[in-house]
């Protein structure tokens, strides 16, 4: 089961990284106020995932299918961000509480409340990603994909294996 989330969650942060870079790039061109837009902050903590725009780039992308992904990952970004804002308030109000305290253990109950349902609407939403990306694909690139999907579970086999 790991091996059938890995390339999926490969493919939707590569095009995660790939909104958030062209956004970045396009406030740095188009603006020269200073500001930071909500993208840009999205890029700087997901900037470990710098390689994996490298999966869409192997499935050779026409504009119009790039361009659908963008429109796909922005309309994602913008259906978490008000609970992903909630959960911020809510980990800081816990930050803030002093340990032993009823506030502290109020502040960490909401917090464990809001990181789980979070975290499910994370994977709900990135299904629902990864089901909209995959239908852009031509059959072509499915079957490329399910090959670069195949090659990376046994490359992540091996490593998994040589780990232990």
């Amino acid at each position: 089961m790991r091996k059938l989330l890995l390339l999926p969650g490969t493919v939707l942060a590569a095009a995660m990284l790939c909104t958030a870079v062209n956004a970045q790039q396009s406030s740095s061109s188009g603006s020269s106020s200073g500001g930071s837009s909500s993208s840009e902050g999205w890029h700087h903590h997901h900037h470990h995932h710098d390689g994996m725009w490298m999966v869409l780039k192997q499935l050779d992308l026409t504009d119009q299918q790039k361009a659908s992904v963008k429109q796909i990952l922005q309309t994602a970004h913008t259906t978490l961000q008000p609970q992903m804002q909630t959960l911020k308030a809510d980990r800081l109000a816990f930050l803030e509480a002093t340990p032993g305290s009823s506030a502290y253990d109020s502040a960490a109950t909401t917090l464990a409340q809001a990181a789980s349902a979070a975290a499910q609407a994370r994977v709900q939403e990135e299904a629902s990603v990864r089901t909209q990306i995959y239908g852009l694909l031509s059959g072509p690139q499915q079957s490329k994909l399910a090959t670069l999907q195949a090659e990376w579970a046994q490359k992540a086999a091996q490593h998994a294996s040589t780990s232990d």
